[in-house]
């Protein structure tokens, strides 16, 4: 299993999967759209459907294994990262 780091943005307009940017600790992190309010877990819920659809794997195979209270996340998922990278059809940013 391979980690990942997210950027969430809960009550999104247009829920999605965006780019891959670096983060405030110079980390590359994905950016993930919900539209689901962070109460309950049901911010963090999305974000595992959605990911798990997205990269084709079953609920099961992706976790938030840190940062459940944060905008910023990890999350295990069931692939390495270069196979992340290539389910997505998004290359890592270069500017």
């Amino acid at each position: 299993m391979g980690q990942i780091a997210i950027k969430v943005t809960p009550r999104s307009a247009k829920p999605g999967i965006g780019d891959w940017r670096e983060g405030a600790d110079g980390r590359e992190e994905l950016e993930v759209r919900v539209a689901e309010a962070p109460v309950d877990g049901a911010a963090n819920e999305a974000i595992v459907k959605l990911l798990a659809k997205a990269l084709g794997l079953k609920r099961a195979q992706v976790a938030i294994t840190a940062g459940e209270t944060s905008r910023h996340k990890r999350v295990s998922v069931a692939l390495e990262a270069r196979e992340v990278r290539e389910r997505l059809g998004r290359e890592q940013r270069k500017d």
